[in-house]
């Protein structure tokens, strides 16, 4: 299942249209991840639509089909490069985190060791418009023991859970429903 990034709403993975708003869904050539407008806001890729996903992986079929020495200069270059869709790794046990906010049209999946900030980190293009956010503001962890954890990084105007501030790197446990703030921006925690 995949979430609408328009109604939020959950909806069959590999859908042209959302069934409960109708929006067009596109997806990131790099990453697969589903979004809005014309890059990715997890790795910064082209988002094209699932008829344009198709169709470049079937170029890319009949290329790899023909062998390289009878393509053209083009053709060898996209014969190089990275595949449309890469699927993340699933690791198994450990629960899906999002992060959301959407009123502020925000939704991030977490990342394993993922560091949160406005220079650094699978999360820049989200929060590199807001001076408040610091270059490296918080990080996210997973830990057998604990589960989710957030880890404030010495940021410059500070992470919260639950509205108590986080003391620098020591990780806070996060659960579903928790609150996390970072500077002036309040992230639900969901997980799954």
């Amino acid at each position: 299942m995949i979430v609408c990034p328009s109604c939020k709403e959950e909806i069959e993975d590999n859908s042209h249209y959302c069934d409960q708003c109708g929006q067009e869904l596109v997806y990131c050539s790099s990453c697969g991840r589903v979004g809005i407008g014309r890059r990715c806001t997890h790795c910064g890729g082209l988002m094209v639509s699932v008829d344009e996903m198709q169709q470049r992986n079937e170029s890319r079929r009949q290329i790899s089909d023909r062998g390289v020495s009878s393509l053209t200069d083009d053709e060898k270059l996209l014969s190089h490069r990275a595949p449309d869709v890469v699927q993340m790794p699933v690791q198994k046990g450990i629960p899906t985190l999002t992060l959301y906010n959407p009123s502020l049209d925000i939704r991030i999946m977490g990342v394993n060791g993922a560091i949160i900030g406005r220079k650094q980190g699978p999360y820049q293009q989200v929060f590199e418009g807001n001076m408040y956010v610091s270059g490296v503001h918080a990080q996210l962890i997973y830990t057998p023991n604990s589960g989710w954890c957030i880890i404030d990084k010495h940021s410059s105007n500070g992470t919260k859970l639950n509205q108590r501030d986080l003391l620098p790197d020591v990780p806070m446990s996060m659960k579903a429903g928790d609150i996390v703030t970072l500077a002036n921006i309040n992230l639900q925690v969901s997980l799954t």
